[in-house]
């Protein structure tokens, strides 16, 4: 659901003001759940009928565009496409210059964080918990699109000290970068603030947004204080 109630903002070709649309993946899981209803005899006739024969449509459309894939990826014309795809990306939502610094992350997404983990919130302290920094990264920059994270860790290192010089969301972009990152923040406070426990949010997170390969759950272990960029 957190998909579906989260659109993200972009800028269409032809300009204009900021639009909002969805992950494209989100399409045939509903055609999906569309067609899984009607074989169940959960559907009526009339406009559900309807329904049931666009989604029929796009569900072949889309086995259509798989093969055309799959013949991509055997004549090496995919890494062509995806180097291209990977530029758009940066071009969107990496900036070309640092950004002043500006407040991103509310005290409630903070709060949240601590409540969950049982850590003692402090108001404007500096010190956080050494892992803070990770999970942010791998619950709000690594959903992003692929690359956008690598690319600011390699424009933002860290220093010899263990953490990084400046905020990562400074080099993101003001139109495409920023509202995304404003977007997934209120997707995991929502996370965090339905969630009973520590597991229970990871359960939630990771439908809400699958991770390709391994899914890795982050060992905390002891919480020793740390100043850290986010």
């Amino acid at each position: 659901m957190v998909p579906l109630i989260s659109p993200l903002q972009y800028r269409p070709k032809h300009g204009g003001r900021t639009a909002f649309g969805y992950d494209a993946i989100l399409l045939p899981r509903i055609c999906e759940v569309i067609l899984d209803a009607d074989k169940a005899g959960a559907t009526r006739a009339g406009a559900q009928k309807k329904l049931v024969e666009m989604a029929a449509i796009l569900i072949r459309a889309f086995a259509r565009i798989g093969v055309i894939a799959l013949v991509d990826e055997a004549t090496g014309y995919q890494q062509d496409r995806a180097r291209d795809e990977l530029n758009r990306i940066l071009e969107a939502y990496i900036s070309k210059e640092l950004l002043p610094w500006t407040r991103r992350f509310p005290d409630e997404f903070f709060k949240h964080v601590y409540l969950l983990h049982d850590w003692e919130y402090k108001e404007g302290s500096v010190q956080t918990p050494r892992y803070l920094g990770k999970l942010i990264n791998r619950t709000v920059y690594e959903p992003m699109p692929p690359g956008v994270l690598a690319e600011l860790r390699r424009l933002n290192p860290k220093t010899y000290g263990g953490y990084r010089k400046y905020q990562h969301h400074r080099f993101l972009t003001p139109d495409t970068g920023h509202p995304h990152l404003d977007k997934q923040i209120v997707a995991v406070t929502t996370l965090m603030r339905v969630a009973d426990s520590k597991d229970r949010f990871w359960e939630l997170f990771d439908r809400a947004f699958p991770k390709k390969g391994q899914q890795i759950k982050l060992d905390y272990g002891e919480s020793e204080p740390l100043e850290i960029k986010d």
